[in-house]
């Protein structure tokens, strides 16, 4: 895979991709917008894809923010198809029916902070920080902040982090519930490779089938539990559900195809 803005690597069945701009502290531009939807599009695509780590090139910065240079001329209605095009890439990593986790490697505010919470989980490096300092510019967050953060952390925390552009520190993070582990960044891939392996083991149907009825958890417009019902019933019409039903009363491994 070649993209203009993003470095990736298949590895052990998990794509790695390293967001490639260190001198301006990995900020999403347009063009990196474009490189993460069109890759996305491919770890829809690809089986030999099982996962994704998403991560900043460096050891400063996971993603500083949006490139805020291409927003000193944007119209209202500029600004407008700038933020639905934010979300629904962003939109297109959290229904990713592939575990997706963020490696905060530094610094993740605005965009970034957006493009971590848009992942099914994170672990974050001990230097990590997390805000959405939009505010500072007299903007708001715009692609989901407002959103996810308030999901993640609860209304009082964020609206308190929105409206005063506070940053927290990856400590902070881990005990608001925004990120899964903290460790030294140089463990830092390393340890969502260990989560990411464990989950390669399972029926791959049934991890997406999880992963979309968790997500359907915020979504008013869904009946969540009709929804894990109708999935539910779905998986038994697999072959891996019959292998891992086999296996469990055989008392052996299960042999999962991912059909």
């Amino acid at each position: 895979m070649s993209f203009q803005t993003l470095f990736t690597k298949l590895e052990d069945h998990t794509l790695i991709i390293t967001i490639n701009r260190p001198d301006k502290l990995n900020a999403l531009n347009q063009q990196v917008m474009l490189d993460l939807d069109a890759v996305m599009d491919r770890v829809y695509k690809f089986p030999e894809i099982k996962s994704v780590i998403i991560t900043g090139a460096g050891l400063k910065s996971f993603v500083a923010g949006a490139d805020i240079k291409e927003f000193e001329a944007l119209s209202k209605e500029a600004a407008i198809a700038v933020a639905k095009k934010g979300q629904s890439v962003f939109s297109k990593i959290e229904n990713s029916p592939k575990p997706v986790i963020a490696c905060v490697n530094g610094y993740a505010l605005g965009g970034g902070c957006e493009l971590a919470m848009s992942c099914h989980f994170i672990v974050a490096s001990e230097n990590a920080l997390f805000g959405q300092p939009e505010v500072n510019l007299g903007i708001m967050p715009g692609y989901g902040g407002t959103q996810r953060l308030t999901q993640k952390v609860g209304k009082a925390r964020a609206m308190e982090l929105i409206v005063t552009g506070n940053t927290i520190s990856a400590a902070q993070a881990l005990e608001y519930g925004l990120v899964n582990y903290v460790v030294p960044q140089p463990d830092l891939i390393a340890k969502a490779q260990s989560i990411l392996g464990a989950s390669h083991a399972k029926a791959p149907i049934a991890v997406a089938n999880s992963i979309k009825a968790v997500n359907a958890a915020w979504d008013e417009s869904i009946n969540g539990y009709d929804l894990e019902a109708t999935l539910f019933g779905e998986c038994f019409i697999t072959a891996d559900c019959k292998e891992g039903i086999q296996a469990f009363i055989d008392k052996r491994k299960p042999d999962f195809k991912g059909h």
